[in-house]
């Protein structure tokens, strides 16, 4: 019988797990790709709808609100449905908001669709269950990361591609006005295409898919509290809402970034549209290796110490986080601004990384409630931060008191330790 893999080959598509890591970590991408592709195009879109600060807000907001009752969702389906059939339907589904994002006329409608292009952030959620049944203890903080690194990287992908799109369509003829429409039906079309994909070639875990496994009376670790029983079992554990702050200042910074940075450098350092996404661009494409390199990091320290030692891990990237993210509000220049995006950016995506490492620690049997509650706290952090923002009215002085959250929840992080017996524990959890 086929079990999890303790090894990465990063090159190979033979087996159902590295299968499984290469389409989730690309579906995630389309995803986050299609999630974001409107927040780079926000200064034409303002614009054309005659937005005020506040409504640009609101649609920030709506863009990660409705990501948490999903997410929440999401990791219990998980272990009810498997992940092929519950990443497939999402992708189905999600692509009817972004399609219709394309053809919206107002502002109330833009933001009606918005909210529901919130719903594919929870691709997050699937992605994580789906390589944490895949992979063993050895590697799974690095499977883990190193998957929801590339696909975070959509993001970063739709800040820099989605003006050049946009460019391109007005080169051949099409106004500016039905240009951005054009852009943003290339991501709902993508996301119908991995639909496919993702059915036809994943299947649920090592042994296959739950449904059949199921039917035949073979024991499941994972999805072995299925539902409505994985959600109460994860919500009963306190670590599951340590690690629920943690990432809603990491994860949730990130996205908060991701919907602000193209605005804040056209409006307070005059940059070009295209100069601006190419900025905020560099941000999310971090993710393509700090991610990894969190989840890396945190194996290779778990192999040497124990399983605290991920914890220590989470403690220092965030602290480093909060420290980068006040320079990057206080810089005076362009230049000083992008390099502090860089070093915190580089922080916060190593500390997504390093939460996601101990996931799979926390309650091996509920661990699609565990994955969609901290998963939901990355955006309760980010709607919490746009609320902020709409608060305050200004982006620099947002982003100075997020720094200071920031250092108050790394509190949070180490609070997570476990009792002595932590080796035990991390091979227990195989």
């Amino acid at each position: 019988m086929a079990t999890k893999a303790n090894h990465i080959a990063l090159f190979s598509f033979n087996t159902p797990q590295m299968r499984a890591f290469h389409l989730t970590w690309m579906a995630f991408f389309v995803c986050f790709f299609a999630w974001f592709a409107c927040a780079p195009l926000m200064p034409v879109i303002k614009g054309e709808f005659g937005l005020t600060m506040a409504q640009v807000a609101n649609i920030n907001i709506a863009a990660v609100a409705i990501t948490i009752l999903i997410r929440l969702i999401v990791g219990p389906m998980c272990d009810r449905y498997g992940p092929r059939k519950t990443y497939t339907a999402l992708l189905l589904l999600g692509s009817i908001p972004v399609l219709g994002v394309a053809a919206a006329q107002t502002y109330e409608s833009f933001l009606f669709f918005r909210l529901g292009i919130g719903a594919v952030g929870a691709s997050f959620v699937i992605t994580q269950y789906h390589t944490s049944v895949m992979f063993g203890p050895r590697v799974v903080g690095t499977a883990n990361a190193a998957a929801a690194g590339w696909g975070n990287a959509g993001g970063g992908a739709a800040q820099a591609l989605m003006p050049l799109l946009l460019a391109a369509v007005v080169m051949l003829g099409v106004s500016e006005t039905m240009g951005w429409r054009v852009a943003l039906v290339v991501p709902g079309v993508l996301m119908i295409v991995m639909a496919a994909l993702y059915w036809t070639f994943t299947q649920d875990c090592p042994e296959g898919n739950y449904a059949q496994l199921r039917a035949a009376g073979v024991p499941l670790e994972a999805g072995k509290k299925g539902g409505w029983e994985s959600f109460k079992a994860a919500s009963a554990n306190y670590r599951v809402w340590l690690l629920f702050v943690t990432y809603g200042a990491c994860f949730g910074i990130e996205i908060f970034i991701h919907n602000v940075a193209a605005v804040y450098y056209v409006d307070h350092f005059g940059l070009s549209l295209k100069s601006a996404g190419l900025a905020a661009g560099s941000f999310g494409l971090l993710a393509l290796f700090a991610r990894a390199l969190g989840g890396y990091l945190s194996d290779r320290m778990a192999l040497r110490g124990t399983l605290n030692s991920r914890v220590t891990l989470l403690f220092i990237l965030m602290i480093g986080e909060g420290i980068g993210l006040l320079w990057f509000a206080k810089a005076d220049t362009v230049t000083y601004a992008v390099i502090a995006m860089l070093v915190f950016g580089l922080f916060t995506h190593m500390a997504c990384g390093a939460t996601y490492a101990l996931v799979p620690f926390i309650d091996k049997n509920a661990l699609g409630g565990v994955a969609g509650i901290i998963g939901a706290g990355g955006n309760v952090g980010a709607v919490a931060a746009g609320f902020l923002m709409k608060g305050t009215g200004d982006i620099a002085q947002t982003l100075t008191i997020l720094s200071g959250l920031v250092l108050l929840s790394a509190l949070c992080a180490i609070a997570v330790r476990m009792a002595p017996p932590a080796p035990a524990m991390e091979g227990a959890a195989a």
